[in-house]
C-alpha cells in the first residue's frame, strides 16, 4: 500500500516579517528579494523529487506572501496550486498592518499565549485558528490517501499539521512549540506495515537543507 505523504513548505522571506508588522489581507505586501531566491532554491529541491515521486496535488493559502511563494514552485513543478481559503493564517482583525511589539505588548505576550482570547477587535483565538485549519487539513488528506501532498503555507500551518498528527490535546501550545524558518520543509508520511498498523510519521521538521544562502 503506498503511504501518504504530507509536505508543508513554509513561504520565503516576506517585507512583513523583514518590517516585523502583523501580515494579514492588509499587512501583507508579498515577498522580498531575498524571500524570492529562498523559494527558487526551495523549488528547485521540490523540482527535483517530483521529477521521481511526483506529488498528486499542490495547495496554498490566499496570502500575498503564500500565492508568490506558490506561483514559483508551480513555474518549477509545472503543478497548478489550488488556493484553499481555509488554510490562511489568523485573522488578525484591527491588528493587521500593526507592529508586532505593540500587538504582543498589548496582549502580554504571543497569541498562543492565551489560546481562548481574541489578541486584538475582530480576530480569531488561537485555538479557534487551530480548529479551522486543522479541520482544512483533514479533508485534503482524506482527498488525497495514499498520495503525496505540497503545500504552500505559513509557520502556523506547520504548527496546525504538528497539532493534528501527533494528536496534541487543546491548549498543548502553552507548553510547547515549533520554530519553522522561511522556505522550509516539513514532512509527514503515513506507511502501512505488514500487519496493517497505520500511523503518522514525522520524518523531517524545519528542514533548510537546500538554502545555500541562508541569513
Amino acid at each position: 500500500m503506498v503511504p501518504t505523504e504530507l509536505v508543508i513548505a513554509r513561504h520565503g522571506e516576506a517585507a512583513c516579517n523583514v518590517a516585523r508588522i502583523v501580515g494579514g489581507e492588509r499587512g501583507c505586501t508579498g515577498l522580498t528579494n531575498h524571500g524570492r531566491d529562498q523559494v527558487a532554491q526551495l523549488a528547485a529541491r521540490l523540482a527535483h523529487e517530483h521529477l521521481h515521486q511526483p506529488y498528486a496535488a499542490f495547495y496554498a493559502t490566499p496570502r500575498l506572501r503564500v500565492v508568490e511563494t506558490a506561483e514559483i514552485i508551480t513555474e518549477a513543478l509545472r503543478l497548478p496550486a489550488t488556493i484553499d481559503p481555509e488554510l490562511r493564517g489568523p485573522d488578525h482583525g484591527d491588528a493587521d498592518g500593526q507592529p508586532w511589539v505593540d500587538v504582543k505588548t498589548a496582549f502580554q505576550g504571543p497569541l498562543q499565549h492565551a489560546p481562548d482570547r481574541p489578541y486584538a477587535h475582530g480576530s480569531e483565538t488561537w485555538n479557534h485558528y487551530l480548529d479551522r485549519a486543522t479541520t482544512a487539513l483533514q479533508k485534503i488528506l482524506a482527498r488525497h490517501d495514499g498520495e503525496r501532498i505540497l503545500i504552500a503555507a505559513h509557520g502556523e500551518t506547520v504548527e496546525a499539521a504538528h497539532t493534528l498528527l501527533l494528536g496534541l490535546p487543546q491548549n498543548a501550545c502553552l507548553r510547547l512549540g515549533f520554530v519553522t524558518d522561511h522556505a522550509s520543509l516539513n514532512r509527514w508520511q503515513r506507511p502501512t506495515n505488514r500487519f496493517g498498523r497505520t500511523i503518522w510519521q514525522l520524518v523531517t521538521h524545519n528542514d533548510t537543507r537546500h538554502l545555500g544562502n541562508p541569513r
